[in-house]
């Protein structure tokens, strides 16, 4: 089911305010997650802070952040930002010393939906999905080129990553060879799981399931490498199409593949919590979009917090 078209689950319901309540008990402070199998422990340091408050975290919904390599761009997706083109649109903000200036539409963004930006380590490209013109069916993966600030022409990554279903929140590995994305159109274990693919001279490969027991019965998306590009951070819902907890979830690699993941400790200051992504210029931030459990409207923000791997 496309998402653009009636009822699309997760981040319609966003706008909406439909989610359920999280009821999460775990420490808020720290958090180390291990198993005798898994040769990385990962520590979350302190407590997640808004990003860029009245600017990036505003009083819209702003959802997965992708910093620039090279610190000077911000992009983010919203679903009510008025003042784009489309229903669901992609926003820039550009770094002046410690400011953000003032939210604007990439010149990218179509009359339908587009969503979900993430840049390649190098800097070079920034992939995104779109259920465009020319889309397989439903949300499409496609990049866009970016040289000096500028970006260049839109590329849809062809069947080897897009299916007639729809596939959500490309990442790419640190070392840029591996893309990791959502797809409910190629099979699997349940409804959406977690694919990849790897580089292969000027394409991708076929893409495949993510190995290992992380890809259940219940919908798996939005997820990122963290920087030993092994350990993945990613989204998990029971059920999408109802009004399940929607919950951020670490899963680390062990010798049979991904493990299944468990919660993160920080989740139960939030009513839902989805869209990480790796801060390319510092790779021990990890970005994130929650809506407070506090907020009268649950609207999501930019949260960023510090991790270590040991």
């Amino acid at each position: 089911m496309s998402r653009p078209i009636a009822g699309s689950v997760c981040r319609i319901r966003l706008g909406q305010f439909c989610f359920a309540l999280l009821a999460v008990s775990v420490p808020l402070a720290l958090f180390a997650y291990s198993s005798k199998r898994s040769p990385t422990r990962v520590q979350f340091l302190g407590e997640p802070t808004l990003v860029a408050p009245g600017v990036i975290s505003s009083e819209f919904s702003e959802i997965r952040a992708a910093h620039s390599p090279d610190g000077t761009l911000m992009l983010w997706g919203s679903t009510n930002r008025p003042g784009g083109p489309g229903a669901w649109d992609i926003w820039l903000s550009r770094r002046s010393g410690a400011s953000w200036s003032a939210p604007e539409a990439v010149p990218f963004n179509s009359n339908a939906n587009d969503f979900d930006p993430a840049f390649s380590p190098d800097g070079r490209f920034v992939y995104f999905f779109s259920n465009r013109t020319g889309s397989l069916g439903g949300d499409d993966i496609y990049r866009v080129s970016l040289n000096a600030g500028t970006f260049g022409a839109v590329e849809h990554l062809g069947t080897e990553i897009n299916s007639a279903g729809d596939e959500w929140a490309p990442a790419l590995s640190p070392d840029g060879t591996t893309l990791l994305f959502a797809t409910n159109g190629r099979g699997g274990a349940g409804r959406h799981d977690l694919f990849v693919a790897r580089a292969a001279a000027d394409k991708w490969s076929e893409a495949t399931p993510l190995p290992g027991a992380i890809n259940t019965a219940a919908d798996e998306f939005d997820a990122t490498f963290l920087t030993d590009g092994k350990t993945i951070v990613f989204t998990r819902s029971a059920n999408l199409d109802g009004d399940e907890p929607i919950t951020l979830n670490v899963a680390i690699r062990s010798a049979s593949g991904q493990e299944i993941g468990t919660p993160l400790p920080f989740i139960g200051n939030f009513q839902y919590s989805l869209g990480p992504a790796l801060d390319w210029q510092n790779r021990a931030v990890l970005y994130f979009s929650a809506a407070a459990k506090e907020s009268k409207t649950p609207r999501a923000d930019v949260y960023e917090i510090r991790y270590r791997l040991r």
